[in-house]
């Protein structure tokens, strides 16, 4: 299913939830509500604004659609609009004086006449009675004042209330919306088979505007547009080069509008990618699918995914854990409550200009889902852990951040990184040569960072096991979760040795202002022929300085007999060069041997394991 028909489909989930507006309608903030008497007189002026004084903003309401205007007679909306259609009036400046619209209140006037010829509804004679009557005059008189200026306007009749006894707006009339519905599309549009529904209906010559993706425009950016020469063909102008009808059109843009609505659960921001995500609920149920994304938003969210607990009393809690990752996804779906046959849509958003371009696009169910989510946290799973929880994947980026900002984390990334995740291909080659470079520029060797570079190396070897990458280039070796002493792999064990020369070099000369890592780290991880040599050599003094203190003599026993057990198995015609594989199984090995603890004694005497 495209990205289209999917949100199409997931609007009439939202229209039975009463999340969106129908067809022909749109949601808007109103700020003002002009209450007209029968003969068409303003009575009172309703304030809807919302918030503190100076911070106001209109009141959300669904209202008859509102359309992209542009040239020197913008056509008005139905039953709302601003001050310079509704009333003819304007401030061309902040602060500056009001200024008469003429044409503009003209053509409000004149499209409403046309609109109510005929018709007999007492709240639409009133309208009629009021936008004939008007004059800018009136404006100094009541219940007119210079708050209306530039806000949005819409009727109500006085008296007139819904079932509930609430206040009802013209535009929610019945016969209003009997007027309106011929008119709730373009109308004039040429028919053509809709590329969505399959369906032959006019088409929509404009996409609706999304709002809501970090770093668009905040009126708005279309998912489907052609605003360029360059992007038509065979002469035809805008929608017609990809016929979508205007229903289906309205029924994405409203779906998708919802999902990034301010508030939303379903939405996420990972790097310059903003995610939406939504569950089936045709078949399974409203309730099922809630809980499938509420599994999705605690699973990409900085808190891992929820594991029923109880607490001392018995009582259900949300707790977070790494103990499920490892059942398969069929026992994971029940035991956090899930169906694992639902359907998953992912859809991932970038600005690009007055467009936005879909970084990633991902069509799963709940159980493959897990098992993405499961393989990805296993590949990260690291001794000693690098997180108490499993990570977002907004988290693993910031071990790419230049100095801790995490504005110099290259934005792409977060798309690549993400459609990795849910799709189980390689992950990005760029992430592990971004992690390398902050660890040859100082940063710390941390968990984190060797997380990743354990991860991706751990992928590829999966992959190619499998036999899904190009043998050429895919290496057919694990990577130790924890240390281990029995790996042969020559840069690995070249990691190890170099964790152990510091250590010797920290317990014979205490703290130094540049120790052996500081100096040596990227030299040694990237071409390591060069400088082991050296410091072997003087890793000899570092050992006679621990031989000749009786306090430590038992300690240089202990790293001799490590450096021995690491060497024993090393090639010694050590690498020139490392490639980027090889310097992440260094910055593995490192990390675990300097991390690890000391094996049990063989003797009755122990011998003291350096402190960090």
């Amino acid at each position: 299913m495209s990205v289209l028909a999917a949100l199409a489909a997931h609007y009439d989930r939202l229209e039975r939830c009463h999340d969106v507006v129908p067809f022909g309608f749109t949601r808007e903030r109103i700020t003002f509500g002009l209450v007209l008497s029968t003969d068409g007189e303003a009575v009172a002026c309703d304030d809807l604004r919302l918030g503190a004084k100076g911070q106001s903003h209109g009141r959300p309401m669904t209202v008859p659609r509102s359309f992209k205007r542009s040239g020197i007679k913008p056509p008005p909306f139905f039953l709302w609009d601003n001050s310079r259609y509704v009333l003819g009036l304007g401030r061309p400046a902040e602060g500056s004086e009001p200024r008469a619209y003429a044409d503009r209140a003209a053509a409000f006037r004149d499209w409403h006449e046309l609109l109510f010829d005929g018709m007999d509804d007492p709240g639409l004679l009133a309208v009629r009675c009021f936008l004939r009557s008007w004059t800018p005059e009136r404006f100094g008189q009541a219940p007119f004042s210079p708050a209306l200026l530039d806000r949005t306007i819409v009727f109500r009749l006085a008296g007139d209330t819904d079932a509930d006894g609430r206040p009802r707006f013209l535009h929610d009339r019945p016969a209003a919306r009997a007027v309106w519905e011929p008119h709730a599309s373009d109308g004039d549009r040429p028919e053509a088979v809709c590329l969505v529904s399959g369906c032959t209906a006019p088409t929509a010559r404009l996409h609706p505007a999304i709002k809501g993706v970090w770093g668009a425009r905040k009126t708005g950016a279309s998912l489907v547009s052609f605003h360029q020469a360059a992007f038509t063909s065979h002469g035809k102008r805008q929608g017609d080069n990809a016929p979508v009808s205007e229903a289906a059109a309205f029924r994405y843009g409203a779906a998708l509008n919802a999902l990034l609505a301010p508030g939303r659960r379903a939405t996420l921001r990972i790097g310059d990618t903003t995610t939406v995500f939504w569950a089936d609920a045709a078949v399974h149920g409203e309730a099922a699918a809630r809980r499938v994304e509420a599994l999705v938003t605690a699973a990409l969210r900085p808190t891992g995914p929820p594991v029923p607990v109880r607490d001392g009393n018995d009582r259900r809690q949300t707790g977070r854990s790494w103990d499920w990752l490892g059942a398969p996804s069929a026992a994971q779906a029940v035991g956090l409550g899930i169906d694992p046959g639902i359907g998953v849509h992912i859809l991932g958003l970038a600005p690009n200009g007055p467009r936005l371009s879909v970084r990633f696009w991902q069509e799963l169910t709940a159980g493959a889902l897990l098992d993405r989510l499961s393989a990805h946290w296993d590949d990260l799973r690291l001794e000693p852990p690098a997180w108490k929880t499993p990570p977002s994947p907004a988290a693993l980026l910031y071990a790419l951040a230049r100095q801790g900002r995490p504005e110099t984390i290259p934005p792409q990334l977060a798309g690549e990184l993400m459609r990795a995740i849910l799709t189980g291909h390689r992950y990005p080659r760029s992430v592990l040569t971004a992690v390398l470079q902050r660890l040859r520029a100082g940063d710390p060797i941390d968990g984190p960072r060797v997380a990743l570079c354990k991860a991706i190396l751990q992928r590829d070897a999966r992959l190619y096991r499998r036999r899904t990458t190009d043998p050429s280039t895919g290496p057919n070796k694990g990577v130790p979760v924890s240390l281990d002493r029995t790996e042969s792999d020559q840069a690995y064990r070249l990691g190890r040795l170099f964790a152990v020369l510091e250590n010797t070099q920290r317990a014979a000369l205490g703290r130094l202002n540049a120790s052996v890592r500081d100096r040596y780290y990227g030299a040694a991880s990237a071409t390591p022929a060069s400088v082991v040599p050296g410091l072997l050599r003087t890793t000899t003094h570092h050992l006679a300085v621990l031989h000749r203190d009786r306090r430590t003599r038992r300690l240089a026993v202990w790293f001799e007999r490590e450096i021995d057990e690491i060497m024993r198995d090393l090639d010694m015609s050590l690498p020139r060069q490392l490639p980027p594989a090889g310097q992440g199984r260094f910055a593995i090995g490192y990390y675990q041997q300097r991390h690890a603890r000391k094996p049990a004694p063989e003797s009755a005497d122990p011998v003291p394991q350096p402190e960090e």
